[in-house]
């Protein structure tokens, strides 16, 4: 049986912040490898480095130092409008304060990412029910955000980071304003999306219950991989 392929590989990143006079280490020659279609979860406490490095990966943060190689392209070289463009092609966003815009529908706000493409209405309309139908929220298409549970609205995030097809998903602590009933039904969709869809899948968490919906864990402590 062949391994899997990569999708990421790091090469000795490291990422230190200046503040004043004094600089702060928030990632520590840092190399790792994540495979196609793996869902990793990132854990560590406060400040170990473990979001920092997530935002790296999707291109929202630069490192100091180091690779950090998503499909075979160095996206510390990329500027910042090549960035934008493989961010939008390549990874699907799903924070913890789910960044739903209020005056749209949830229909509405999953169709947002397909704004920035060429594709016709009709061709948007039938990606994003397709998104919708995924976390099982076909029937909440009309509704606004206020009118759905927070569970519900982390649904119609992760919808809205599907809707593209990127082969990427990342995601910071997604169940950290969410009840326990909730926060299984979120980890069941992103677990699926691994394993069914074949999507790589990281999460940052500092949650041991969520960690174990993924199929491998790191830790990070004060910006060092310590496993």
């Amino acid at each position: 049986m062949s391994e899997p392929e990569s999708i990421v590989t790091i090469r000795h990143l490291s990422k230190i912040y200046a503040q004043g006079d004094i600089q702060v280490t928030a990632l520590d020659d840092i190399s790792l490898v994540i495979a196609a279609g793996e869902f990793l979860t990132l854990m560590g406490p406060s400040g170990s480095g473990k979001s920092t490095l997530l935002h790296i990966i999707a291109g929202i943060d630069r490192p100091t130092s180091g690779e950090c190689l998503v499909q075979g392209i160095d996206v510390t070289k990329l500027n910042e409008s090549q960035l934008a463009d493989w961010r939008n092609q390549n990874v699907g966003f799903v924070f913890q304060t789910f960044n739903l815009i209020p005056v749209l529908t949830a229909f509405e706000n999953v169709e947002l990412p397909l704004l920035l493409t060429r594709l016709g209405h009709a061709q948007r309309r039938k990606l994003v029910n397709t998104a919708l139908d995924i976390v099982g929220l076909a029937d909440r298409s009309h509704h606004l955000p206020k009118q759905l549970s927070g569970g519900q609205e982390q649904r119609v995030a992760i919808a809205r980071a599907l809707v593209t097809d990127p082969k990427l998903v990342v995601a910071d602590e997604p169940t950290g304003n969410l009840d326990s009933h909730s926060a299984q039904e979120v980890l069941g969709i992103l677990q699926s999306l691994s394993r069914q869809v074949g999507k790589t899948v990281i999460m940052v968490t500092h949650d041991p219950k969520a960690a174990a919906f993924g199929s491998r864990s790191i830790h990070l402590e004060k910006g060092e991989l310590t496993n």
